[in-house]
């Protein structure tokens, strides 16, 4: 199931990178000499009109040969091909103007992106809006409310919603829908467990109603819903599915209080105390400290151990087509910033450079994607594909990123780019960072695996 998975997506998502510049290239009016999927020797294919279609040895990449586009580095990639230069033609991708280059580069980017999208858009559609079947209250962040609604921080966590306005709540879409949807002014807020009654002044603006919805999280069971690779909690062999009990000592209900104690713990020594498999484990995790803004604007020392939280049960409800391309969008850009984030922790120090898988941590994720369904295959694709676009827009030789780099340099200069030894001589030197990320990104991997 794992390998099938995993062939599943890098092939679809390569596919679909390299469909984008083909497009596009063909769009343009640019000769396409090969397309492949997989980079190095060819293992088969075949010729359709003035393209070969191939299949090639290392399936961790693919590519598009156009005419005239640095034909020494393409034959590189393609395993040394000795063939001659050609000779430059008007349907070289060189002779095309900028605008058009960059549009073929770009294309592959995009491609990714929009597939992201559609993936996305058609899960809501098929299976609908996912929503947490709860309405008990997980916390209060009474610093975020706000004003006329700091009523609301004297809910009770584990109190249950009731009602919202004249909205009765069902589930945890519902409390959003009451608090974003509520006519602005004063409201009845009705929860139990215990009972009790609040009135607050929904706000007029729109990114205010967002702040208050955004100040009130849903309850959730401190557990592990998944383990970040590399991480102190894989380190220390926390695994999915542990439920919490307690962090040194201190007995924590939910994922909140779970979050509360690591935070407050940076570079420290703690003992995990789990329920799994109906007996309690003990587990040592020394943490990681993390420097993060504190509301004062301050730096602030937080701890972090590298798990994710349980998805807890879902419910889903039918939405319309709007509804989901709407979700399509705001899912993409969200992954999208969260995937950046990452990078630009990786950069600063912010997130452990173990944290950083290969191709067996693609592996493993595309292979418990799989087995949770359909639904949850899909949307790792999508992920991944955007995860793959942003790769690919690193200024890296080689990659996309470089190439629109090389184009940057040749629009700033008047036309008059980089020759094509220094092209050579730049992707050469991408090649080798790009092999040397991927080693260590598969050292990182056989030393988790190893328990190092």
């Amino acid at each position: 199931m794992t390998i099938l998975a995993t062939v599943i997506v890098l092939g679809v998502l390569i596919f679909v990178h390299e469909l984008g510049h083909f497009g596009a290239a063909k769009a343009v009016g640019v000769e396409v000499q090969r397309f492949s999927i997989g980079l190095g020797p060819k293992v088969f294919g075949f010729k359709y009109g003035e393209t070969e279609y191939v299949v090639s040895l290392i399936p961790l990449g693919g590519y598009v040969k156009m005419g005239g586009m640095d034909d020494e580095v393409m034959d590189r990639l393609e395993g040394g091909s000795e063939d001659p230069v050609r000779v430059a033609g008007e349907r070289d991708f060189d002779s095309k103007p900028i605008w058009a280059r960059t549009f073929v580069i770009s294309a592959g980017v995009i491609m990714n992106m929009l597939f992201a999208f559609g993936v996305y858009t058609f899960v809501i559609a098929k299976w609908g809006l996912p929503e947490l079947s709860t309405t008990r209250v997980g916390i209060v962040m009474a610093e975020t409310l706000p004003p006329g609604t700091e009523a609301l921080a004297a809910v009770t966590p584990g109190s249950r919603f009731v009602r919202v306005g004249d909205r009765a709540v069902e589930d945890w879409g519902d409390v959003r829908a009451g608090f974003l949807t509520s006519t602005a002014g004063p409201i009845r807020i009705e929860v139990a467990e215990p009972a009790n009654t609040f009135e607050i002044r929904i706000p007029a603006v729109e990114s205010e109603r967002r702040e208050l919805f955004g100040s009130v999280a849903s309850w959730v069971e401190a557990g592990v819903g998944a383990v970040n690779p590399g991480s102190p909690a894989d380190k220390a062999g926390l695994e999915a599915g542990d439920r919490i009990l307690s962090v040194s000592g201190v007995q924590v209900r939910t994922w909140w209080d779970f979050v509360d104690q690591i935070a407050m713990r940076p570079g420290e020594r703690v003992e995990i105390t789990i329920m799994r498999d109906d007996r309690e484990v003990i587990r040592a995790v020394t943490l990681d400290a993390e420097e993060e803004a504190g509301a004062d604007g301050t730096s602030l020392s937080v701890g972090k151990i590298g798990i994710y939280a349980p998805m807890g049960d879902l419910r889903y409800s039918k939405a319309t087509l709007q509804e989901s391309v709407v979700y399509g969008y705001r899912e993409t850009v969200a992954i999208a910033g969260l995937i950046v984030g990452f990078l630009g922790d990786l950069v600063t120090g912010g997130v452990s450079p173990r944290s950083v898988g290969s191709i067996v941590t693609i592996g493993e994720a595309s292979g418990q994607a799989a087995a949770a369904g359909l639904d949850s295959f899909l949307r790792f694709m999508a992920m991944f594909s955007i995860n793959l676009a942003i790769l690919n827009l690193l200024p890296i030789p080689v990659l996309d990123g470089g190439h629109l780099v090389f184009l940057g340099i040749e629009a700033i200069r008047g036309g008059r780019g980089l020759t094509l030894e220094q092209k050579l001589k730049w992707s050469n030197v991408g090649f080798l960072i790009v092999v040397a990320i991927m080693l260590w990104a598969l050292s990182n991997d056989f030393m988790r695996l190893l328990g190092l």
